[in-house]
């Protein structure tokens, strides 16, 4: 065999051993990666068949309100013990309602509710819900339970993202891991003036195996109607210690005719002061759009509602979440777009106000400061559409 033919044997022999190892390679870090989300998804060892896990699993509903093993389905109903007993409760006005109360360690890894709220825009920003960790004296979350459940106004619209699943009968979801290691306790609070009829149920872990620099989900609501012209309406107010952003829903109604959503998103984080770290381009470009708001939801952004000047978007940076170290704090502007005025002027831009409110979920350690202050039911209310 002549010696150019040797040479190109060992070349095609050293591109098979080299392929083999590419293929490896990409099968172990595929691999990692589907073990890594499944982790994100368990919070245990990231392996769903993994049957030796410490995890145990419970829930909590109105048939076992304190998820203890075997003690589930025990009220009586006309069909006798067991026999969908105690399925719903009806909320009276001003009444508080604890819908779990868990020892820790554990996970609130998802939570289900509907009742009698469909197409109730003002019940469901008069229900809110609250969340404490560590038994700390004031909450964690405190969100009116629309907003909170994925959509802004009150309005359902049934739609999927990677947090939240909303049915067209008001079936409302959220998928967000909710850690704790001491305690974990949710309340419901009827802050209208009807009673209200909820079914709901928690899912749960005990056991957890949690770091030792846990953040827990907190969440604010808040709503500027309307906005402060030049003034940036802030989605997270300054939080100091160190946290994770993790996305917000928006909700916009129009109160100027033109293109409203050319504002930039502006976090601010560790130090920065007039400029920040982290700068958008356009409201509809923040939720990963483009060219004006389609209703268009996708899994970690989109726009869920966008009909007669009522928007409900989100974002959510769950696969790019946004750590700081000391503090932080986001906004967004409130410019518009005007063709007209461009044809007068020579420029489009213009400021603009417009009813905003946002719901923000973020983590951060325990104890943690008390949450920007909580808009009245009034406020929370105010000129939404029946």
């Amino acid at each position: 065999m002549k010696q150019s033919e040797l040479k190109i044997k060992e070349v095609n022999m050293k591109i098979k051993v080299l392929s083999k190892i590419i293929i490896a390679v990409f099968f172990a870090l595929l691999l990692t990666g589907i073990q890594s989300c499944s982790s994100d998804q368990t919070g245990s060892d990231g392996q769903l068949y993994n049957l030796g896990t410490e995890l145990e699993s419970r829930s909590i509903s109105f048939e076992n309100p304190t998820g203890s093993k075997g003690e589930g389905g025990k009220t009586e109903s006309n069909l006798g013990v067991g026999r969908k007993g105690f399925p719903a409760k009806s909320f009276a006005p001003g009444e508080t309602v604890v819908l779990c109360d868990i020892k820790g360690p554990g996970t609130i890894r998802h939570i289900w509710m509907t009742g009698s709220f469909k197409d109730k825009t003002t019940t469901l920003r008069s229900m809110v819900i609250r969340a404490y960790w560590e038994d700390q004296k004031h909450p964690g979350i405190e969100c009116p339970l629309g907003d909170f459940m994925g959509f802004a106004h009150g309005k359902v619209n049934s739609y999927q993202s990677a947090v939240h699943s909303i049915g067209k009968n008001a079936a409302l979801n959220i998928w967000l891991p909710m850690p704790f290691k001491k305690n974990g306790k949710i309340t419901l609070t009827n802050e209208g003036d009807e009673p209200v009829t909820v079914y709901y149920q928690i899912d749960y872990t005990i056991g957890d195996n949690h770091p030792e620099q846990l953040g827990r989900l907190h969440v604010c609501f808040r709503r500027d109607n309307p906005t402060t012209l030049k003034q940036d309406f802030e989605i997270l107010p300054k939080r100091s210690g160190a946290g994770c952003y993790i996305g917000t829903v928006l909700g916009i109604r129009t109160l100027e005719d033109n293109w409203w959503g050319e504002g930039e998103i502006k976090i601010y984080i560790d130090g920065d002061t007039k400029f920040p770290t982290i700068c958008g381009t356009g409201s509809e470009d923040y939720v990963c759009l483009s060219y004006g708001m389609q209703q268009t939801p996708f899994l970690y952004h989109g726009c869920s509602l966008n009909q007669d000047g009522y928007i409900s978007m989100y974002r959510w940076h769950l696969p790019d979440p946004v750590y700081w170290k000391n503090e932080c704090r986001i906004t967004i502007q409130q410019i518009g777009w005007s063709r007209e005025q461009q044809e007068k002027t020579g420029h489009a831009l213009f400021e603009r106000q417009d009813d905003w409110c946002s719901v923000t979920f973020w983590y951060e350690p325990i104890p943690s400061a008390p949450l920007p202050s909580f808009p009245g039911l009034k406020d929370r209310i105010a000129n939404l559409d029946e």
